[in-house]
């Protein structure tokens, strides 16, 4: 196998023509003959037992091509790419069989790369920590959301508020005609959370048990069912129930049942250091926030619509892991919230950008500032992966590639050295200050971006974020020339 030609055909994107030889091709139709022979059946020999040739004789010299090409065709290409010396994204790539026949194949795809990336005056970023000071009302609301969470809910005799239960019957129905799922009995739901279509909870507010009330709203325009969409709908809804909730008494012996502590006193004191470490933490993480906000305006760089494409598959994986956490499938939320796959994108690809962007950076600034990743950095990477997944270090170097791990290792000492470099600005003082070491470790009342900034640069040093594992599948490759396409999960 080996690599005729590679040529940019346009921005990031370029056309590999790659050729596989006699032996390697005829390799693959041996492979893709013991395992099809199985299913054939032939005149004079029993089934699955007709020689190589005499298959090839009776049904065609290309009748195990498909097999053989999709049997090679992920090793020929990634040779070849290894080849080019490219840096090549999982995409759908452009393939075209050049041609084929028992003496090998040749066949060309178009592949995107990584963009080109610039970046300069990542140095002496400026930045203005918050300030971390705890107030007495940030502390009474964090008592009232620990209250809010043993509250109780409980049948009340009021008319319905956001934050209620309401327990009801409803139908609705599309000029007098009922609808496919638009009707459930004795169904719970929270005012507030904008869980049903727009406009249905707020006609809810201000009614109580055993009101009749006709909701009326309308379909939004790209509302997942296409028939649903845009129309206006009536429903009638029977409310059995108004739930509110309950709350304890906050005294000493709620204090008692819920926490190590006797007095209410003890409590608030502790709630109080508590809320003091998220201060100076949210201050580390704001820092990191400006900074690479920065650091996305400073860079320059035509990026593949692909690499956001794949980001958000990744955002939208993630997200689904967190609606399973909490026993809903997506398919029921996008039911819910009036919304469609590709609407659910869209919220997504903000968020999407902004992650290509800061990792395409900071991957540069590695490269410009001569970052390596040591072996036994490497290995530590594994360990923690292992520990965090408990499972065995050999696993998840199966998963995990030892590229990515070194990527991962480089990117977060780039972030480590832009946060270093920083320069803190106060709203005290006017002229800007730096220190020697680490300009960033200034702080509002001279320690708190100091510890921010220390505790965010020892959170990051021990945090191992799963590397991105790159692999390209096989296409499935027909006997003609039509093109094929090419796409790849990222191991979650």
């Amino acid at each position: 196998m080996n690599l005729k030609s590679c040529n940019n055909v346009e921005t990031n994107r370029y056309e590999l023509e790659v050729q596989v030889d006699e032996k390697t091709f005829n390799d693959a139709l041996n492979r893709t003959y013991h395992k099809e022979i199985k299913k054939i059946s032939l005149p004079g020999f029993r089934k699955g037992k007709a020689p190589r040739a005499f298959v090839e004789k009776y049904y065609g010299e290309q009748v195990f091509y498909e097999g053989a090409v999709n049997d090679v065709f992920p090793i020929a290409l990634n040779e070849a790419i290894k080849e080019s010396k490219l840096e090549v994204i999982t995409d759908n790539n452009d393939f075209e069989m050049v041609e084929i026949s028992k003496n090998g194949f040749i066949f060309k795809i178009s592949v995107t790369t990584k963009p080109e990336v610039n970046i300069a005056n990542y140095k002496g970023l400026k930045i203005e920590p918050k300030n971390p000071e705890v107030k007495q009302e940030d502390i009474d609301a964090e008592i009232k959301k620990i209250l809010d969470r043993h509250s109780r809910m409980v049948t009340m005799d009021k008319a319905a508020e956001n934050d209620d239960i309401v327990v009801m019957d409803f139908e609705g129905s599309i000029d007098g005609v009922p609808f496919e799922g638009g009707k459930a009995e004795n169904y719970s739901l929270t005012l507030g959370t904008k869980m049903f279509i727009p406009g249905f909870e707020d006609q809810l507010i201000g009614h109580r048990a055993g009101d009749d009330v006709d909701v009326n709203v309308s379909f939004p325009e790209d509302y997942h069912a296409g028939d649903l969409a845009g129309k206006p709908a009536l429903f009638k809804v029977k409310i059995h129930e108004v739930k509110g909730k309950e709350y304890p008494e906050f005294d000493d012996e709620f204090v008692k049942d819920i926490s190590e502590f006797d007095t209410v006193d003890e409590f608030r004191k502790d709630v109080q250091k508590k809320l003091d470490e998220k201060a100076h933490a949210d201050v580390a993480a704001d820092i990191d926030n400006q900074l690479m906000e920065q650091v996305n305006n400073l860079l320059e760089a035509d990026i593949p619509e692909a690499m956001i494409e794949i980001q958000i598959d990744e955002e939208l994986r993630a997200f689904n892991f967190r609606l399973q956490s909490q026993g809903l499938k997506l398919e029921t939320y996008m039911q819910l919230t009036g919304s469609n796959p590709k609407a659910l994108r869209e919220q997504f690809r903000e968020q999407a950008e902004r992650q290509v962007k800061i990792r395409l950076a900071l991957e540069k600034i590695g490269e410009l500032e001569n970052l390596t990743a040591s072996e036994e950095e490497i290995e530590e990477e594994y360990k923690n992966l292992a520990e965090i997944y408990k499972t065995d270090m050999d696993k998840v170097k199966s998963v995990i590639s030892r590229d990515g791990q070194t990527k991962d290792i480089i990117a977060r000492k780039a972030m480590n050295l832009v946060r270093d470099e920083a320069v803190v600005e106060t709203k005290k003082a006017v002229k800007t200050t730096k220190t020697t070491k680490a300009k960033a470790a200034e702080k509002v009342s001279d320690e708190t971006a100091t510890n921010a900034v220390k505790e965010k640069k020892e959170t990051t040093s021990k945090k191992k974020p799963a590397a991105k594992k790159t692999t390209i599948e096989k296409p499935a490759v027909k006997k003609t020339t039509k093109a094929k396409k090419t796409e790849t999960k990222d191991a979650e």
